[in-house]
């Protein structure tokens, strides 16, 4: 169901994107936003997993630094029946990790230095399962195209709208709202919302599968004990995290409820806590 929910959304976003560029210039803007978002696609597949790790500094550490952690996702990568991915921890008190690159073979583990230091071994199998799915899965893939697409609908719009203002709300004759600029005023704007609420629906769809993956490679309880501790110890050491980047890590850097909560790139941690204590109690995960 995740899967198909996920294409669809995919499918939405994409849509959502020929719409700007039609607003924007018709066949003609269609084609150029599509040309954009291939460039996007192309550099965010093979350049944001050596940009996020530098955003964060992240340092690779070889087995003989971290001797405990390189077993744990040696393990996990076998019982997965995937390539080891390399190892990197980020100096941060704050209780998180992340996983990145474009395939299951250039792939990256990040961990910071306070989730090593929270997490039983039990539990921290169960954060690196949960990463190490993402990957079996290419969610960073995924998720990284659809932020790409969420932010070039934005950028688009943004350049729709001023258009719009100067010039009228004209266009090469193709567009839809060739004449009218409020109606490019509308679209736009609804279109740069919708797309972000697509994003971060796309986002929290994977994280529930990545936490049923991690499941599968460690114990339900073990990875629900160990967002219960992240979580709170989140709250109490707030990390400084970059919003574009929120969606890659296991449990949201950024806070915010009430109305911000539908901005949120992940579930309600209490949902996936019941989720895997449901699969542990029914045995199905």
């Amino acid at each position: 169901m995740n899967y198909f929910k996920t294409f669809l959304l995919m499918l939405v976003l994409t849509g959502l994107f020929i719409i700007v560029g039609s607003a924007i210039g018709g066949k003609t803007g269609m084609v150029y936003a599509f040309i954009f978002a291939a460039l996007m696609n192309f550099l965010a597949y093979w350049f944001s997993d050596k940009i996020v790790l530098k955003m964060y500094r992240a340092h690779q550490v070889s087995q003989e630094e971290s001797p405990e952690l390189h077993r744990i996702v040696a393990e996990l990568t076998s019982k997965a029946s995937m390539p080891m991915p390399k190892v990197y921890i980020m100096d941060n008190d704050t209780p998180n990790a992340f996983a990145t690159g474009r395939n299951p073979e250039h792939a990256a583990v990040a961990v910071t230095t306070g989730l090593m230091r929270i997490l039983s071994k039990d539990e921290l199998i169960g954060v690196i399962g949960h990463e190490l799915s993402h990957i079996k899965h290419r969610d960073i893939l995924i998720s990284t195209i659809a932020a790409t697409l969420a932010g070039a609908i934005s950028m688009l719009a943004s350049m729709a709208r001023w258009g719009a203002i100067f010039g009228g709300g004209r266009s090469d004759g193709e567009g839809r709202g060739g004449g009218n600029i409020l109606f490019v005023l509308i679209t736009t704007m609804i279109a740069s919302i919708a797309a972000v609420l697509i994003q971060m629906a796309i986002s929290r769809s994977r994280e529930y599968m990545a936490d049923r993956g991690g499941a599968h490679l460690s114990h339900p309880l073990s990875l629900s004990k160990a967002l219960g501790k992240l979580d709170m110890a989140a709250r109490r050491i707030p990390m400084e995290a970059n919003p574009s980047t929120a969606h890659m890590f296991i449990v949201n850097p950024l806070s915010g409820g009430g109305v911000l909560s539908l901005f949120s790139t992940h579930p309600p941690i209490q949902e996936r806590i019941a989720r895997l204590e449901e699969m542990a109690r029914t045995g199905r995960f």
